[in-house]
């Protein structure tokens, strides 16, 4: 089972889950780093971020595990408040240029491709002062973030992610209030993030496309996080019906806007407005786009990088009480198979990814795929010889080769989460997706590969798996 020539093999991490040194050297401070020290619970244990896995200073001993596996790709993201501690360029932090800059000069001096993600859920909290992701300026706010970024390491780097899973951020932070500024705004919050987050993406592109792509010859998208959805009961249309929504209102409420037309899919606003009406707002809760801005958002990802973790089942529930909520305007409710086997919010369902796949080629016209992330989690207490996990990835490869060989997929990178257990948000350090094992009660934060890590290795070297599909 070997992956076309040049497939690329890669890990991933983002800034605020392992680099720790939240205060250091000038960074100012992000979201996470005033709602971890709020306290309250919000965070199992009101664990915080603040020393993560220290690869701020242990850049080295990430090095060393990203020469260990022989990645040819290594996704990593970009602390916003790190380069610039208030969110704009008025103020630039040299330590945080030299920092990045360190990263991508020895991955690149090793082989490594770098794929550098601009903004991975750690807002500074300067601009979350003023309104965040519900305020329009935020949009100026990352364009000049962005075009900051390119000029200084667009040089070296030619594999852009703008913004991390802008439709959960938006649902769990914005909507539910789960995730920073950890304010619920039911029905409206999630969708006004939303759709601030897919003009800052477009923005951003633009600016790439005008100013840098010329010269620089990369490549922008953004990641869009994907669970694959199926009907409850499959000999049920409605069910079936329901399945379509979750699809619609997750991967292609981000994805139609920026891969097809510039709007959303019209079933989510047909949903959305019908539900507003029956509870009386006067308009459409589902924010629009203006006919200038779908067409500036029209076509703006040089790839399509999606990150898939699970699969749901899909029911159909008829919002009868007029609940305000996303969930609410799709008319779903999720629920999982019996015989899956749960890894905390992770059931664990290979087939799914190849599913999904297939739905992006059918979708938005055959376009070259990135998996940005994917993987799956340990629980405490976590065995280094974790050989029921490997089996999972394997059964993953599995699905990624027929995706690729039977259904013509045109996939060319795959990034496992995460190169090392960190900081997964509110789960705090309890839920371990490293493929390398890290003690976050000793002060040197050692990293030791798991049995999975040792295998993926394998894996890489030979560009592929044993025997056949």
């Amino acid at each position: 089972m070997a992956f076309p020539a040049g497939f690329g093999w890669g890990a991933a991490t983002a800034a605020y889950q392992v680099e720790g040194g939240w205060d250091a050297d000038g960074k100012g401070p992000s979201v996470w780093d005033t709602f971890t020290h709020q306290g309250g619970e919000r965070v199992f244990k009101n664990q915080t971020g603040d020393v993560a896995c220290g690869s701020y200073t242990l850049w080295e001993e990430d090095l060393k595990c990203i020469k260990q596996l022989g990645l040819t790709h290594y996704r990593f993201s970009l602390s916003w408040s790190r380069l610039l501690p208030d969110g704009t360029t008025g103020f630039i932090n040299q330590k945080g240029i030299d920092y990045y800059n360190k990263i991508i000069d020895d991955l690149l001096t090793n082989g490594v491709t770098p794929i550098v993600t601009l903004y991975h859920f750690d807002l500074p909290q300067a601009l979350e002062d003023q309104g965040g992701w519900l305020s329009e300026a935020t949009i100026e706010s990352f364009d000049k973030y962005a075009r900051f970024c390119f000029s200084t390491f667009g040089d070296r780097v030619k594999q852009w992610i703008t913004i991390n899973e802008p439709n959960i951020y938006a649902m769990l932070g914005y909507e539910l209030g789960i995730f920073p500024p950890g304010v619920p705004h039911s029905g409206t919050g999630g969708y006004q993030a939303a759709h601030n987050m897919i003009k800052a993406h477009a923005r951003s592109w633009h600016s790439y496309d005008s100013l840098f792509r010329k010269e620089q010859k990369g490549m922008v998208s953004l990641s869009i996080f994907a669970g694959w959805a199926e009907p409850a009961d499959p000999n049920s249309v409605s069910d079936q019906e329901a399945a379509k929504r979750a699809i619609s209102f997750c991967l292609d409420f981000i994805a139609k806007p920026i891969f097809i037309d510039g709007d959303y899919p019209e079933v989510v606003k047909s949903q959305v407005a019908s539900m507003s009406k029956k509870q009386g707002y006067p308009s459409s809760r589902l924010p629009e786009f203006t006919e200038e801005e779908k067409r500036m958002i029209k076509g703006t990802a040089d790839f399509f990088a999606v990150q898939y973790y699970t699969t749901r089942l899909v029911k159909y529930q008829e919002n009868k009480k007029r609940e305000l909520g996303i969930l609410q305007d799709a008319e779903t409710e999720i629920l999982t198979d019996p015989s899956w086997i749960s890894l905390d919010w992770v059931y664990v369902v290979p087939w799914g990814i190849r599913k999904l796949l297939k739905y992006v080629k059918d979708t938005y016209n055959n376009p070259v795929i990135y998996i940005t992330e994917n993987g799956f989690p340990q629980l405490d207490p976590v065995s280094l010889d974790d050989t029921q996990r490997w089996e999972y990835f394997r059964q993953t490869f599995q699905e990624l080769f027929k995706a690729i060989q039977l259904d013509k997929v045109n996939l060319k990178v795959y990034c496992a989460w995460s190169l090392l257990d960190n900081f997964e948000w509110d789960r705090g350090y309890s839920s371990r997706f490293g493929l390398f094992h890290v003690d976050f009660e000793d002060p040197a934060r050692p990293r030791v590969p798991y049995t999975s890590a040792k295998e993926y290795a394998k894996i890489i070297q030979k560009n592929g798996l044993e025997g056949d599909a």
